[in-house]
C-alpha cells in the first residue's frame, strides 16, 4: 500500500509538472517577486537584460520574501512565478509547501550581502545605540530588575539611556512578511535579549518561550509598520527628523543626503564594515528559480547567466553601484558553477 502511494504521487507529479511547464510556454516574459530589499538589483538585473538579449523584460514585483515564496511554492504553470527574491533564506517549512504543489526542483542563488540599516534624516539626531538598546527601543516586554516581564515602559529614547535624546521612540519598520523584518529580528533583536540574564537564562532553559518574547514587537504605537516599500520609509524619515526607520542598505547608500544610519555597537553600516562582517547587523540575499521553468519561460537560463556574471555582482559590477555588497570571488565561483550546472537545494 506505501509503495503503491508513492508510484501514485510520484506519477501525479510528472503529469502536474508536464502540464504546467507546457502552459509557461504561453507567457514570454519572465515573472519575478519577492523581497523589497533585492528588487532593486534585481530590477536592475532585468534591466540590463533586456537591453543586452532580445528577450523582453521580465516583470518584478516587491511583495516581501515571505509573500514572494508563498506564491513561488504555489505551483508550477503559467499561472506562478518563475523566481522569488528574498532576503533571507527559505524556510524547511516553505520547501515543503513547495513539495506539496509540486515544486520539487529548486535553484538557490546567494547574490551578496546587504546590512539591515536603522536610520533617521540626516537633519535630525545621529545615534549610536547597542543591540540591547535597539531591544529596549522596540521590545512588548522587557525584564525588570528582579527578572519579571512588564510591559515596555520607554516612551522616549532617555528612558532607555540618559545620554539618548529627550524626544519620543518612534520607528517604522517592514511587516511580517519582510525578509528584513525576519532578519532584524534574528541579527538586532534576540542578541539584544540575551544581554539581559534573565533572558539569556530563559534561552538556555526554554528557547520557544525566549524566541517568543525576543520576537514580539511592541504594538502601543512606537513602532509603525510601513509595508514593503523601503523608498516609503526613506520619504516619511525625511518628512521628520525624529522617527527613525528599518531598511536595507542600498535604501541607505543611494539617499545618503536624506537619511543617515545609526551607529550599532561602535560601528557604522558601511559598505566595507558589512563586507568584513564587523557590522552585526548584515545578511546575505537570494533568489530562488523553479528549474521546470528553464527551458519552457523564454530568457530563464540567460537572465541567470546575465545576474552571475562579473558585470553584474562582481567586485566593480553595477550592482555594487546599486548597493549591493559583493561576495568574496571564491563564494561567487561555487555558486556560478552550481547555477550553470542548474543545482537544486536538497
Amino acid at each position: 500500500m506505501k509503495i503503491s502511494k508513492k508510484i501514485t504521487s510520484a506519477l501525479g507529479a510528472i503529469l502536474l509538472t508536464a502540464l504546467t511547464t507546457s502552459q509557461a510556454t504561453a507567457r514570454d516574459n519572465i515573472q519575478i517577486v519577492g523581497s523589497s530589499t533585492v528588487f532593486p538589483f534585481s530590477t536592475t538585473v532585468a534591466e540590463n537584460f533586456a537591453r543586452s538579449t532580445s528577450f523582453p523584460a521580465p516583470v518584478v514585483e516587491s511583495t516581501g520574501s515571505g509573500g514572494g515564496l508563498k506564491l513561488f511554492c504555489s505551483g508550477l504553470g503559467v499561472q506562478y512565478p518563475d523566481i522569488t527574491n528574498s532576503s533571507r533564506a527559505i524556510k524547511k517549512q516553505e520547501i515543503e509547501q513547495c513539495k506539496e504543489n509540486g515544486v520539487t526542483d529548486i535553484i538557490e542563488v546567494i547574490i551578496g550581502y546587504d546590512g539591515i540599516v536603522m536610520g533617521n534624516s540626516t537633519n535630525g539626531d545621529k545615534l549610536s545605540l547597542t543591540r540591547q538598546q535597539i531591544f529596549q527601543a522596540l521590545a512588548a516586554e522587557l525584564p525588570d530588575n528582579n527578572g519579571n516581564l512588564i510591559k515596555n515602559p520607554n516612551k522616549i529614547w532617555s528612558d532607555i539611556a540618559p545620554n539618548l535624546p529627550n524626544y519620543a521612540i518612534k520607528i517604522l519598520g517592514p511587516p511580517p512578511t519582510s525578509g528584513t523584518r525576519d532578519a532584524f529580528l534574528e541579527l538586532a533583536m534576540e542578541t539584544g535579549a540575551v544581554a539581559f540574564p534573565s533572558l539569556k537564562e530563559l534561552k538556555g532553559k526554554d528557547k520557544d518561550e525566549f524566541k517568543r518574547i525576543a520576537h514580539t514587537i511592541r504594538e502601543d504605537g512606537v513602532f509603525v509598520e510601513a509595508g514593503e516599500n523601503d523608498n516609503l520609509i526613506v520619504n516619511k524619515l525625511s518628512a521628520d527628523k525624529n522617527t527613525f526607520g528599518i531598511f536595507g542598505f542600498s535604501f541607505l547608500d543611494q539617499n545618503s543626503d536624506k537619511i543617515q544610519g545609526i551607529n550599532v555597537g561602535g560601528v557604522e553600516a558601511e559598505f566595507e564594515s558589512i563586507a568584513d562582517g564587523s557590522y552585526s547587523l548584515s545578511r546575505p540575499l537570494f533568489f530562488y528559480v523553479k528549474k521546470a521553468h528553464i527551458g519552457t519561460v523564454p530568457g530563464m537560463k540567460e537572465y541567470l547567466d546575465e545576474f552571475t556574471s562579473d558585470k553584474a555582482w562582481g567586485d566593480e559590477g553595477y550592482l555594487a553601484d546599486k548597493g549591493l555588497i559583493p561576495l568574496p570571488m571564491d563564494e561567487r565561483n561555487k555558486i556560478l558553477s552550481r547555477v550553470q550546472n542548474l543545482e537544486i537545494i536538497q
